[in-house]
C-alpha cells in the first residue's frame, strides 16, 4: 500500500471515530432531555396549572358561586341599616365579610332616581333617615366588592397582585354580562327595581351597591 493510501485510510478512520463520538454525544443529550421532559395529559390538573392565568375564564367560572352566596346571606336593607346605625362594629361582624372594611350583602326594593354615568340613587321605603343608597350599573363596574364578598377568594390563590386585581375586574365583567347587559340602564329612572348586591362598608350612611341580581318591575 502506498503512503498516500495509508494516510487516506488513517484519516478516514479518524473521521469515523469523530463522527461516532459526536453521534453518541447527541444521543446522550437527547436522552437526558427526554428524562427531564414532563408529559402532561390534556385536561389534567397539571395541564390547568401550566396554562396562563385567564381572568375572564376565572370570572365566568366563579361569578355564579358568588351570586348564590350573596343571595343566601343578603339582609333586608332596612334591617341592615338599623343594625349599622345601632352598633356598626357588631353589625359588621354579624353581617359582613372581611376586615377592616367588610363587604355587606343586602337586598332591597326601591325606586330609581336620577343618575349619572351609570350610578343611580335608590329611594328605599322605610329606610332610616340620612342613609343614601346608590347602585352602579356600568358601563364600567368598579371596585372589588364582588371578589371579596364571600371571603373564599384570597390573595394567596394567585401568583401576584396583578392576577388578584385582574380576577376582581373579570368577576365584575362576568356579572355585567350575566345581569346588567339584560337591563336598559338608560331607562331606569322612575322604575321600581328589586336588587340583591353588595357594598363595602366605607360609610354606614352611604352605600354603593354592586348588584348580583337586578329585576325591573
Amino acid at each position: 500500500m502506498s503512503d498516500v493510501s495509508t494516510l487516506t485510510s488513517q484519516l478516514s478512520r479518524r473521521r469515523l471515530r469523530r463522527y461516532s463520538f459526536i453521534s453518541l454525544a447527541v444521543i446522550v443529550v437527547i436522552g437526558a432531555m427526554a428524562l427531564d421532559t414532563k408529559v402532561v395529559k390534556k385536561g389534567s390538573a397539571d395541564d390547568v396549572q401550566e396554562q396562563a392565568f385567564s381572568p375572564d375564564s376565572y370570572g365566568s367560572k366563579h361569578f355564579p358561586d358568588i351570586q348564590k352566596d350573596v343571595a343566601a346571606r343578603a339582609i333586608d336593607a332596612k334591617t341592615l341599616a338599623e343594625a349599622l346605625l345601632t352598633n356598626q362594629q357588631e353589625a359588621a361582624k354579624k353581617y359582613g365579610v372581611g376586615s377592616p372594611l367588610p363587604v355587606m350583602s343586602v337586598k332591597l326594593e326601591g325606586v330609581v332616581e336620577q343618575g349619572k354615568m351609570g350610578i343611580y340613587a335608590l329611594k328605599v321605603a322605610d329606610m332610616p333617615q340620612g342613609i343614601q343608597v346608590r347602585m352602579q350599573t356600568g358601563p364600567a363596574i368598579t371596585g372589588t366588592d364582588l371578589r371579596d364578598a364571600t371571603g373564599n377568594i384570597q390573595f394567596g390563590d394567585f401568583t401576584n397582585q396583578i392576577e388578584y386585581q385582574n380576577a376582581g375586574s373579570a368577576i365584575n365583567r362576568a356579572m355585567k354580562t350575566a345581569v346588567l347587559d339584560k337591563v336598559d340602564n338608560a331607562a331606569l329612572t322612575g322604575k321600581t327595581v328589586q336588587v340583591v348586591g353588595v357594598f363595602r362598608l366605607l360609610n354606614p350612611k352611604n352605600w354603593m351597591i354592586t348588584p348580583v341580581s337586578l329585576e325591573v318591575k
